[in-house]
This record gives C-alpha cells, structure tokens and sequence, in this order.
C-alpha cells in the first residue's frame, strides 16, 4: 500500500511539472516591474526577469518569486525584457517583491546606459573626491551624502562602460 501511494504521488508531482508552465497565462510568466524615483516613473513594464544590486550582494527575481523587501545599493539592475537586456545606473534605495510576481524599485536616481555620458560622470565622481580631500573635518552627514554622491558616478561609469559597448 505505501509503495503504490508513493508511486501515485511521484505520477502527480509528474504530471503537474509537465503542465505547469504549459497552463501558466502571460502574466504568470512575467514580472510587472516599475521603477521610480523623486523625478516620476522612470520604467515600467512585463519583464521576464530583473536583476538587482543590494546591500547584501545581487539578486535576480523570476516570475513567482517570494515576497520581499531589500535595500538598493548602487549599481547596476538589468531587466530582461524579450531576450534583451536593458541596463541601468541605480543609486540607493528601496526594493520590494510583491505577490502576484510584481517588482517595485524605489531609487533616487536610475538611468539607461545608452543615456548616461560618461565623460560628465567621471568629472562629477571626481569633483565629488576632491571635495571629500578638502574637507577635512567633514560633518556625518556630508560625509554621508559625497560618499554616496562618488558611489553613484561609479555605478554610471560602470554601467556606462560596460553596457553602452554591447548596445544594450
């Protein structure tokens, strides 16, 4: 009796991944992904997956995935969006995964790599250093807002750099 349950229950669990994407509508295979800033709605869309640079290291987010709720780092976020990628500067701020495989990115800034002008970039993330070398007894919060500042114009020249090349 158990070995015939068992054999049920493998033939189910068959079956079920067999038709499972097959069944799934668009919307279960696709994310609705929006990212916003202080300045509007900078992107929204029905991707196929969104990869995103955290506090605690880079996470890519499928169709279904768990509910969740990180903090941005600056860098990169590639969506993949028909086969493509679509890469984009990020400075800090909010994620959150929703269910019903919806992604919200809360950032204060985002932009597309075909966008960003990377000679501007590297002037401002060296104005930004200079600043900082000045200053010598810079208060908290300064410090604070100049080493975010540097840390943006590094995620725009590195995107910039390496995905402006691929065309994407």
């Amino acid at each position: 009796m158990q070995i015939a349950e068992f054999r049920f229950i493998e033939a189910m669990i068959e079956l079920f991944c067999r038709h499972s994407t097959r069944d799934m509508s668009k919307s279960q295979q696709s994310i609705h992904f929006k990212i916003v800033t202080p300045d509007g709605l900078v992107y929204e869309d029905e991707i196929e997956q969104v990869t995103l640079p955290t506090t605690t290291g880079q996470i890519t987010v499928l169709p279904n995935h768990i509910p969740l709720v990180s903090l941005l780092a600056s860098g990169a976020l590639i969506v993949t969006k028909d086969g493509y990628q679509i890469a984009m500067a990020v400075s800090r701020g909010m994620i959150e995964v929703q269910p019903g495989s919806q992604v919200v990115v809360m950032a204060d800034t985002a932009e597309r790599a075909e966008a960003i002008d990377a000679a501007r970039a590297e002037a401002a993330r060296k104005r930004a250093e200079e600043l900082l070398k000045q200053q010598e007894h810079v208060a908290d919060v300064d410090f604070a807002r100049i080493k975010a500042s540097i840390e943006k114009e590094l995620a725009r020249l590195h995107v910039a750099n390496k995905y402006r090349k691929l065309g994407k």
